[in-house]
C-alpha cells in the first residue's frame, strides 16, 4: 500500500487530562473543541491555513486565552483523529496519508476550509494530487479508498468527486487487462480475478461499478454475470434451497419484538440488494445460468420483492428454461400465500406462458397469438378449450400469479428447436409429479401448468398420465366433474402400449377415459392384424378410429390434418406385411367400432342424470362389462372384442 509523507518536524503533542496540547515556547492562544476533546492551540499557524477558523474567530472574537472561551466545532467530520491531523500540518509537523485515512483528512480539510485560497500548497491540494497519482492507479488502494467512503457523510463525499473517482477508476482497472495483480484470490474457479474484491462494497457501490463497467463495453458479459453470482452468493441468504430459510429473514416472526424488527429490516436490504441484481442482469442468454435466476426467482419470492424485478426474472428464466432442472423450479410460496400449497404453482405458470410466447414469437411472427385475452372459463359440461396455432392455451392462472410487471412481452425471437421443446415438456411433466402429490394442490393450478406447454413439447403423454395418477392418488376424495376435466389433458392417442395397460386397469380414472384407452389401443391392434387384407386400400373407417380426436383435446383442422397424414403413412407401412386371410375381417372391424361407438355414447349418456340409470341397468352392465375386458390379455382382438359382442352377423348379411 502506497503512502505518504508531509511536513519535517517532529510530533510535539502532548495530553493533560482532557485536552491536548502542543509543546513550543510560546502560549496557546486558542481553544478547540472536537467532541470530548479540548485542543490548545496557537492562532496564527491554524488561522492561515483554515478559513472556517478565521470566520469563526472574526465572528465570535473569542477563542482561547485565560477566559475559558472556545471554539466548538460539532460533527466534525473524522472526529478529533482527523482535526489533529490537520492541525499537525499546519505546525509542519510529519502525518502520514495513506489510502486508509486520506478519505477522513480529506473530508476534514474541506470542513476547515483547507484550500488553495487560504493558503498555495495547502493540504486539500495535496491530497487530491496523490489520490489521482498514486491511489487510483493501484487495485488495492483504489478499492481501499472506495471502502473508506461508507464511514463518513456521504454527500461530502459526493460534492468532494471522492466517490465518483474512485468508482470510475475501479471500473477502469477492472475493464484493463494489465491491471490484474499477480497473485489474485477469487471464491470460485468461475469468478472473474475481479470478482471478490469487488463483492465486500456495498450494494449502492456494488451496482455504481458495474453500471461503470458495462458502460466501458470493455468486459463480456458472461463475466458481469460471473461476477453478479459471486456478489449473490456473498449477501443473499440462502432462502432458496429449505422452506425453513425463510425463518433466516423474517417471514416468519417470533415472540421479540427486536427481534422481528431486526429482521424486518434485514429483509428490506436483502431485498434491495436482489432487486439490484436483477437491474444488473446481462443482456445475453448465455450470460448467466438458469439455475441462477430461478435462485434470485426464489429469493424474490420469499422477499416479496418488487412486480417489476419479479416480471423480469420470470422473462428471463422463460428465455433459457430447456436448462433447467426439477428442483430448480420447485418455488417456496411468497409470505401472502404462506402454508396454502408446498410449492408456488402460479409462479411456473407465469414462467411457462413466458415460453409460450417466445415460442410464438419464434414460429410465426407475423401471426403471435394474442395472449393478452381473459382466461378460458371451465366448467364440467364446456367442450375442450380451443387452442392456438402455436398449440399452446393460455394459463388460467396468469393474471392472479403476481408476476404482471407491465405489458407481457416475448422474451426473445430467438427459434425454439424441437428437442428444447420436448426437453421443456419432459421437465414439465417431471415438476408435475412432484407437485401433484401436494393434498392442498388446487386442480385448476395442475390443469394451467400442464396446459401452458405446447402441444409439440409432448410427443407421447406417458408422464402426463402418471401426473393424473399421482394427482388422482393424492386426492380421493374428488368427484366425478373433477375427475373429468383432469382427465381432459390426456391424449390417449399419445400414450404407449404400457400406460394404456395400466390405465385400462386404473380403477381412479373415469370410465370415459378408460373406453378411449380401449378404443384407440385396440383399434392400432385392429390395423395391424387386418394390414395384410387391407393392403394400400385399408378402409376410411379404420383410418378414422386412428386419426379420430382425443376427448381429452380439441385440434386445429391443420394439426390434425398435419397429424392424420403421418399416421395414414405409418398405416401404409404396417398394411405391406400381413396375408389376405387373416381371421380379423374388415366387415367385422366397421361392426366393432360401431359397436364400440354405441356403448361410447352410452357412456356419456350417464353422465347427465340418472335417467340412463332408470334404462335397465345399462350403465352398470356395461362398466362391469369393461373393466373385465380391460383384464384379459391383448393378444387376439378378434377373441376379445367377441367376448363382449359376438360377430355372429355375417360378412354377406352386412353387406345387405
Amino acid at each position: 500500500m502506497k503512502f505518504m509523507k508531509l511536513g519535517t518536524r517532529p510530533d510535539t503533542f502532548f495530553s493533560t487530562e482532557s485536552a491536548r496540547s502542543v509543546c513550543t515556547e510560546v502560549a496557546t492562544d486558542l481553544q478547540i473543541l472536537v467532541g470530548n476533546c479540548l485542543y490548545n492551540l496557537h492562532k496564527f499557524p491554524l488561522l492561515s491555513k483554515c478559513l472556517l477558523l478565521q470566520a469563526l474567530c472574526a465572528e465570535s472574537g473569542c477563542g482561547g486565552g485565560d477566559n475559558g472561551d472556545f471554539i466548538e466545532l460539532a460533527g466534525f467530520p473524522g472526529g478529533a483523529e482527523a482535526f489533529e491531523a490537520c492541525a499537525k500540518f499546519c505546525y509542519g509537523i510529519t502525518i502520514t496519508v495513506s489510502a486508509r485515512n486520506l478519505v477522513p483528512l480529506r473530508c476534514a480539510a474541506a470542513h476547515l476550509g483547507m484550500s488553495e485560497a487560504a493558503d498555495r500548497g495547502n493540504l486539500a491540494a495535496k491530497l487530491d494530487s496523490f489520490l489521482a497519482s498514486c491511489l487510483l492507479r493501484r487495485w488495492k488502494d483504489a478499492l481501499a479508498v472506495l471502502h473508506s467512503t461508507r464511514h463518513y457523510s456521504a454527500p461530502l463525499c459526493e460534492d468532494l468527486g471522492l466517490t465518483p473517482r474512485c468508482v470510475d477508476a475501479v471500473a477502469e482497472l477492472i475493464a484493463s487487462p494489465a491491471a490484474m495483480p499477480t497473485s489474485s484470490s477469487t471464491s470460485t474457479s468461475t469468478a472473474p480475478w475481479w470478482a471478490h474484491d469487488v463483492a465486500e462494497l456495498g450494494v449502492d457501490m456494488f451496482w455504481r461499478i458495474m453500471v461503470a463497467v458495462r458502460s466501458t463495453g470493455a468486459v463480456h458479459e458472461k463475466t458481469v454475470g460471473d461476477a453478479l453470482k459471486a456478489y449473490a452468493r456473498r449477501w443473499l441468504p440462502n432462502v432458496a434451497t429449505a422452506k425453513d430459510d425463510a425463518d433466516a429473514i423474517g417471514i416468519i416472526a417470533d415472540d421479540d419484538a427486536s427481534s422481528v424488527r431486526t429482521k424486518q429490516v434485514d429483509t428490506r436490504r436483502h431485498r434491495l440488494l436482489l432487486e439490484k441484481i436483477v437491474s444488473l442482469l446481462p443482456g445475453d442468454k448465455d450470460a448467466v445460468s438458469c439455475a441462477f435466476l430461478l435462485k434470485l426467482l426464489k429469493a424474490a419470492n420469499i422477499l416479496s420483492a418488487s412486480p417489476a424485478s419479479k416480471a423480469e426474472l420470470v422473462r428471463r428464466v422463460a428465455w433459457q428454461l430447456e436448462e433447467a432442472t426439477v428442483g430448480d423450479l420447485l418455488i417456496f410460496p411468497s409470505s401472502a400465500s404462506y402454508g396454502e400449497t408446498i410449492y408456488d404453482v402460479d409462479a411456473v405458470a407465469a414462467i411457462l406462458d413466458e415460453f409460450a410466447l417466445r415460442h410464438a414469437a419464434a414460429i410465426a411472427p407475423a401471426q403471435a397469438p394474442a395472449l393478452s385475452g381473459s382466461p378460458d372459463e371451465d366448467d364440467d359440461d364446456s367442450p375442450a378449450p380451443r387452442r392456438s396455432g402455436a398449440g399452446h392455451r393460455r394459463s388460467r392462472s396468469a393474471e392472479s400469479v403476481g408476476f404482471d410487471g407491465g405489458a407481457r412481452r416475448s422474451s426473445s425471437a430467438a427459434p425454439v428447436s424441437q428437442h428444447a421443446l420436448v426437453r421443456v415438456g419432459r421437465l414439465v411433466d417431471a415438476y408435475l409429479l412432484e407437485v401433484a402429490k401436494d393434498p392442498n394442490l388446487p386442480v385448476d393450478k395442475l390443469l394451467a401448468v400442464a396446459e401452458a406447454v405446447p402441444d409439440s413439447a409432448r410427443p407421447e403423454h406417458d408422464g402426463l398420465y402418471k401426473v393424473v395418477d399421482s394427482y388422482l392418488k393424492a386426492h380421493p376424495e374428488m368427484g366425478k366433474s373433477a375427475r373429468k376435466r383432469l382427465c381432459r389433458v390426456l391424449n390417449c392417442r399419445k400414450l404407449s402400449e404400457k400406460a394404456c395397460s395400466h390405465a385400462a386397469q386404473n380403477e381412479l380414472l373415469p370410465l370415459r377415459v378408460v373406453v378411449q384407452v380401449l378404443f384407440f389401443e385396440h383399434a392400432r391392434a385392429a390395423a395391424l392384424s387386418s394390414a395384410g387384407a387391407a393392403g394400400d386400400h385399408l378402409p376410411s373407417n379404420i383410418k378414422a378410429l386412428l386419426l379420430s380426436k382425443s376427448g381429452s383435446e380439441q385440434e386445429d383442422d391443420d394439426g390434425a390434418a398435419e397429424r392424420g397424414a403421418v399416421d395414414e403413412q405409418r398405416l401404409r407401412v404396417l398394411a405391406s406385411g400381413a396375408s389376405p386371410g387373416d381371421d380379423w375381417s374388415v366387415e367385422g372391424l366397421r361392426r366393432a367400432a360401431s359397436k364400440i361407438a354405441t356403448l361410447r355414447m352410452k357412456l356419456e349418456e350417464e353422465d347427465d342424470d340418472a335417467e340412463f340409470v332408470r334404462k335397465a341397468g345399462l350403465s352398470r352392465s356395461a362398466s362391469l362389462r369393461f373393466r373385465a375386458f380391460c383384464a384379459m390379455p391383448a393378444g387376439n382382438p378378434k377373441r376379445m372384442l367377441s367376448k363382449l359382442w359376438p360377430l355372429t352377423r355375417s360378412v354377406t348379411a352386412d353387406r345387405h
